[in-house]
């Protein structure tokens, strides 16, 4: 059974547990270094970057997650999550991982007030549209040459691939579809 970590320091990490138990995953919430030795995936919930990466500091989490990323192993960053894997935060001197060749936008779609649903079009997922939760959410401003765009919305990058690392703008575990939990998995088959 594939065991995941879901950094759970703070955010919406609940959520990851329960979507990857309905993807047939096992979970651990990561708040230690040594339970990355567990895991063979990790997921950066959303939540507010900056308190995230505060907390990574304090529980000396910055290396131990750019050592598991180097050793080939899958990430996925939703939101905040995104942010966090950004090489380049625009307007923002915050800690990062820098794992992703992108630049993005914090709170790019706006203030808490403005938190929408919108269906999205992802076409590595099939037809059917996932439904995008944007709560105060980044968009990409710029990709680098190895990252691939999987998503866009109102002409915005929100979705995007580099190798194993998988970074989205939007909520994917507020909702009940899984289908891009399971696209995410599926890296461990690659």
């Amino acid at each position: 059974m594939i065991t995941v970590g879901i950094l759970a320091l703070q955010g919406a990490f609940l959520e990851h547990v329960r979507s990857l138990a309905a993807c047939g995953s096992r979970t651990v919430e990561v708040r230690k270094a040594e339970q990355l030795d567990e895991c063979q995936a990790l997921i950066i919930p959303g939540g507010e970057s900056t308190t995230i990466g505060k907390l990574m500091d304090s529980f000396g989490l910055w290396n131990p997650v750019r050592r598991f990323a180097a050793a080939g192993r899958p990430i996925f960053g939703t939101c905040a999550g995104m942010v966090l894997l950004a090489k380049d935060i625009e307007g923002s001197e915050q800690p990062r991982l820098g794992l992703m060749d992108i630049a993005i936008k914090r709170n790019a779609f706006g203030r808490q007030v403005d938190s929408f649903e919108a269906d999205i079009h992802v076409p590595v997922l099939g037809e059917k549209p996932v439904r995008g939760v944007f709560i105060r959410a980044p968009f990409v401003t710029a990709v680098g040459s190895g990252v691939e765009t999987l998503a866009s919305f109102d002409g915005k990058v929100i979705l995007v691939r580099q190798g194993k690392l998988l970074a989205g703008a939007f909520h994917p575990e507020l909702t009940t579809d899984t289908r891009l939990h399971q696209y995410f998995l599926n890296f461990l088959n690659e």
